[in-house]
């Protein structure tokens, strides 16, 4: 793994999702979800997913590192949960649902996780954590094991 490139691209992408143009943004927050588990992209990551200008990119943000389904993905959405306003709060509950509603293992080891990260000493991983477990306890997810 070239961590020199991978720095670089979050660089990169941190700069574009400073763009005025919410398309731009999006797919900063998109890409940039990829490189979650990288400190630097930590901040970027959730400035994108609490945009003031658009909630697309909220969306769009939430719904990639929640794809990840692993616990950088997570924190940083738990993390912006804390601090969300409740529209923004309403966009990333929706993008939680589209991710965890399909697959019961999915939600069952997200829940697990935000359980773990619950108990998690960080002043806005908590709590958030803990109302990300609440919106996953309420998906009755589809498909089950058979």
């Amino acid at each position: 793994m070239d961590t020199d490139l991978r720095r670089a691209a979050v660089m990169a992408l941190g700069e574009l999702g400073r763009s005025d143009d919410y398309r731009d943004r999006a797919d900063a927050g998109h890409g940039l979800a990829a490189f979650a588990e990288m400190q630097e992209a930590f901040g970027p990551l959730l400035e994108l997913v609490l945009d003031p200008g658009d909630t697309f990119v909220t969306r769009r943000t939430a719904e990639a590192l929640l794809r990840r389904q692993d616990r950088a993905g997570l924190t940083i959405v738990a993390s912006a949960l804390a601090v969300a306003d409740s529209h923004h709060g309403d966009w990333i509950h929706t993008a939680i649902v589209d991710v965890f509603s399909i697959f019961s293992d999915d939600r069952d080891n997200a829940i697990r996780l935000c359980e773990e990260m619950s108990r998690d000493t960080g002043h806005r991983v908590a709590p958030g954590a803990r109302q990300l477990h609440e919106v996953l306890a309420e998906i009755d997810p589809v498909l089950r094991p058979g």
